[in-house]
């Protein structure tokens, strides 16, 4: 059985009903994924970042300001995306696997419905399509060549229609600096669980500006389909597979790790210069495209059309944590617009216990790190780095958006904490049906790879691995901070 969509569609946007026509041909489609990236974007009311060429495409587009990605990491991540399921639904929970399994039945990649159906299917990174090669990053067994026609839309035959995925690197980390557009390190707004320090200043500073060269580069995406005569029949859409590299970030749930810009353009079918506040997880982005091309939605599909009217909104978001690396961990959570609850399955572990990726490459770690020995963060600040953390955490967004005071053990948000511990429950027993604990094997192998890798990276900063981190602070102060 399939989910049988119609294709007149009705809108409701920022409170207006727009009726979008049925067009008589498929339209192209291209997704510009961006790495690491929360809404740290001018459309999305920063104004210490010069993204111009996002901003012109949330003129003509619809921005989406409650997109959220089911993973904060990219592999569990990008899993859902491709297949529109929760990755713990299809074992694919855990960063970078390396003993990958297929997907189970009848669960496929929905690129493979696009192909049967005459799309010319293709998958690059970077902006260079003709010669990158194909990244996925999905944490499942496939072969690229069945899932992909190619790695440029301009190969296909005429008239045939394409999907095409363009991945871009930016924001990920090591941050390259913008030396068009530099940004003021004194003048960036840090988050409240940031300490006020010239080098986290100067970190942020360089992500922002990583952020505009991510600009840029979509800017020369889009040039190329203007000038290959598509963008009036080509459906644009650009998100990021997770949040931004920075501490509470990537690898957490706060929103830090999964809010994520989302835009969509679509000349001629939606209003231009929208803002949607539906929630939407990225697990939709593929029932929505399926629609899109006029197909069946697949009955074990966990994602929804969000562009048709009929599909119930979501109230709820669920996202979930588990290996990075060689770190283990199981965190899950649910958002609606107005709370965050987590639960934490490990509460006996630290929220930094270690991880090779971000020791070797946040600064503002072993920046923390130290000065929480000295006593110099804030409470709040320094709670992220104690030795365990609670159970349960729910945050009240509406008051507190950087996710800081923790309401679970007050009296008078009971009934709140009951309503969504009851809703990870039901979804636990509905949808996390993955493998765990994982066989031990792939962990101690993940632990042995995480290892290597950071004695490699420490290695190339010419640093031993047991540097301590007064002294990998010194390091990265001279890094970033000698020219200031």
């Amino acid at each position: 059985m399939m989910k049988k969509i119609g294709f007149l569609l009705i809108i409701i946007v920022g409170g207006h009903i727009l009726s979008v026509r049925a067009v008589s041909t498929k339209p192209n489609i291209l997704w510009i994924v961006a790495n690491d990236l929360s809404t740290d974007l001018g459309c999305y009311g920063n104004t210490q970042v010069h993204t111009p060429h996002l901003d012109q495409l949330a003129k003509e587009g619809i921005i989406y300001e409650n997109f959220f990605t089911v993973g904060d990491v990219c592999s569990p991540s990008r899993s859902a995306l491709i297949t529109g399921m929760y990755s713990v639904s299809i074992n694919s929970h855990n960063q970078f696997t390396k003993f990958k399994k297929p997907l189970p039945t009848p669960v496929v990649p929905f690129t493979n419905y696009l192909k049967k159906a005459g799309y010319y299917v293709t998958n690059s990174k970077g902006i260079q399509l003709e010669n990158t090669g194909f990244y996925t990053g999905y944490n499942f067994s496939y072969d690229a060549e069945e899932l992909f026609d190619g790695t440029d839309w301009r190969n296909r035959a005429p008239e045939q229609p394409f999907f095409a995925q363009v991945h871009l690197t930016y924001a990920h980390r090591p941050f390259k600096a913008d030396p068009e557009h530099p940004v003021d390190p004194n003048k960036v707004a840090l988050p409240p669980y940031y300490p006020d320090h010239p080098l986290a200043r100067k970190d942020w500073a360089l992500y922002l500006e990583t952020v505009q060269l991510l600009d840029k580069q979509v800017g020369e995406i889009l040039e190329r389909l203007k000038k290959d005569g598509l963008a009036e029949n080509t459906v644009v859409f650009f998100f990021a597979d997770h949040g931004r590299p920075h501490v509470r970030g990537k690898q957490f749930l706060y929103d830090g790790g999964i809010h994520s810009p989302l835009i969509i353009k679509w000349p001629g079918q939606l209003t231009a210069g929208e803002k949607s506040d539906r929630m939407i997880s990225n697990i939709d982005l593929a029932a929505t495209v399926m629609n899109l091309a006029k197909l069946d939605i697949p009955d074990y599909m966990q994602g929804q059309d969000f562009l048709d009217e009929k599909t119930e909104k979501r109230k709820y978001i669920f996202a979930m944590r588990d290996r990075c690396d060689g770190t283990l961990d199981r965190i899950r959570a649910v958002r609606s617009k107005d709370f965050k609850y987590i639960r934490n399955f490990h509460p006996e572990r630290p929220y930094t216990q270690f991880n090779g990726y971000k020791k070797w490459e946040y600064p503002v770690l072993t920046l923390m790190q130290v000065m929480y020995k000295n006593g110099e963060l804030t409470p709040e600040q320094a709670h992220f780095m104690g030795t365990y953390r609670p159970e349960e955490e729910l945050y009240d967004l509406r008051v507190d958006p950087f996710e800081m005071k923790n309401l679970a053990d007050q009296q008078e948000y009971q009934k709140t904490l009951l309503d969504f511990r009851g809703e990870l429950d039901r979804w636990l027993l509905a949808v996390d049906i993955g493998e765990y604990p994982e066989d031990s094997v792939e962990i101690l192998e993940a632990k042995k790879i995480m290892q290597e890798e950071f004695i490699t990276n420490m290695k190339k900063k010419g640093l031993a691995p047991t540097v301590s981190d007064e002294e990998f602070l010194e390091y990265w102060k001279n890094e970033f901070l000698k020219n200031p």
